[in-house]
């Protein structure tokens, strides 16, 4: 197994080792819940290699290790691409950034005439779908008065978006980052990030 390196190299990784870890897992957890032990064996090994490739192709070399990245910036780069079309579609000029799973930004792009407050809005929407592991509309909800997260906006330090356009970006049950989308109404927002979450999974079938 390969994974990249900065300049584009590659380095070996010990792929047995990361099968190892992710059958012993799976075998615990099948073995928990009582499953049959025919199959489980053999099921637990395929989906070891499956998952260790995944993971494999998300580390890159760094001195002294390596770094498990879980939205790779050319990702980040071509889902904001696809939602920058649909935005020129809907002449709409936005600002959208990609972070990774923990709210950490991994690529923000300005269209030519975007708002220059989006830029903020824009970046803190990933930050609140990350944080909240929710969509910024659905945590819009759950904040007005009389609903259980109601101040939510006071804290982390004024980072939290509670309107549309901050989206979690998931493969299937694996959270891999946020998508904000600002400079349009709140509708537009909402809209065009629900539309950049839609192709970002359909690109992981």
């Amino acid at each position: 197994m390969e994974v990249k390196m900065y300049g584009g190299q590659t380095e070996s990784v010990n792929r047995k080792e990361i099968e190892r870890i992710v059958r012993r897992v799976l075998e615990e957890t099948a073995g928990s819940r009582s499953a049959p032990a025919g199959g489980t064996r053999e099921r637990a090994g395929e989906m070891a290699g499956d998952m260790a490739g995944e993971a494999a192709e998300r580390l890159t070399a760094v001195k002294g290790g390596f770094v498990h990245t879980t939205m790779p910036l050319a990702e980040a780069l071509e889902l904001i691409g696809k939602v920058e079309a649909r935005a020129a579609q809907r002449n709409m000029r936005v600002v959208t950034a990609v972070s990774d799973a923990w709210g950490n930004p991994v690529a923000v792009h300005c269209m030519d005439g975007a708002y220059p407050g989006s830029f903020d809005v824009a970046l803190n929407k990933t930050y609140t779908a990350a944080a909240f592991q929710m969509s910024t509309a659905r945590l819009g909800q759950l904040s007005q008065p009389g609903e259980s997260l109601y101040g939510i906006q006071f804290t982390n330090h004024g980072r939290i978006v509670i309107f549309g356009g901050g989206e979690l970006l998931k493969r299937g049950n694996v959270i891999l980052g946020a998508l904000g989308v600002s400079g349009g109404t709140a509708q537009e927002d909402t809209e065009l990030a629900a539309y950049g979450k839609a192709v970002f999974e359909e690109g992981g079938e």
